[in-house]
């Protein structure tokens, strides 16, 4: 059994998503060109910055680096306006009491995120008092499929990175975790995130005795 669980936070804990697409959409709007769903789904596990590159390509849109700066800061201010009615009806079906039953069991369990405003969100739904550490996109330096968030999670969790198994959403997320020496869930598609150990399409009826199982699998 592992010794320690790294989530990572939107579309794995919460679906912050459409606030996302909505800030993302409104700023492409404002530049002069319509910006989709389907589009957003290449926003999965990366940065802030990295996101707006992703946008101003999709416009062939080419601005100063200055510029940039002040379309992220007003992209993000829009987020937070959205977020300020979140509440935890965001929190993805059987997360509770999957986290419940790490916490019955003694197993911690932190949080390793790209998003900036994740701290926020977890106050605002009244989760976070369960994660022993958090860390997001105002913690690190370099962003997923970088293993930088994971490896400081892991070190606040005082163990190694063989021992811990990352929760993750993203195609990127997960080269970031066995990148850094994790264990990967994949939480989605398999097809999608084909480089996991395995994968769980949501937590909803996913317990311990599941995981024990899948891990029994693949150490």
């Amino acid at each position: 059994m592992i010794a320690a669980c790294i989530f990572d936070f939107d579309g794995v804990v919460v679906d912050t998503a459409d606030y996302h697409y909505l800030s993302w959409k409104r700023l492409a709007a404002q530049l002069g060109f319509e910006f989709t769903e389907k589009q957003n789904e290449a926003m999965k596990g990366i940065s802030r910055m990295d996101s707006l590159d992703v946008v101003l390509e999709i416009g062939d849109i080419k601005v100063s680096h200055k510029e940039k700066l002040k379309m992220a800061h007003v992209k993000n201010e829009w987020y937070k306006e959205y977020l300020q009615s979140v509440d935890s009806s965001v929190i993805l079906p059987g997360v509770v009491n999957f986290l419940e039953e790490l916490t019955a069991e003694g197993i911690p369990y932190a949080l390793g995120s790209a998003s900036r405003n994740a701290k926020f969100v977890m106050s605002k739904i009244g989760i976070e008092s369960g994660f022993a550490a958090v860390f997001d996109g105002n913690d690190t330096v370099k962003s997923k499929p970088d293993p930088e968030v994971f490896l400081k999670a892991a070190a606040a969790l005082n163990q190694e990175p063989k021992d811990v198994l990352v929760f993750e959403d993203s195609y990127k997320g997960i080269v970031a975790a066995k990148d850094g020496g994790f264990l990967a869930c994949g939480v989605g598609e398999k097809d999608i995130l084909h480089n996991a150990d395995f994968t769980i399409q949501t937590f909803e009826n996913f317990n311990l005795n599941e995981l024990r199982f899948m891990l029994a699998q693949v150490q």
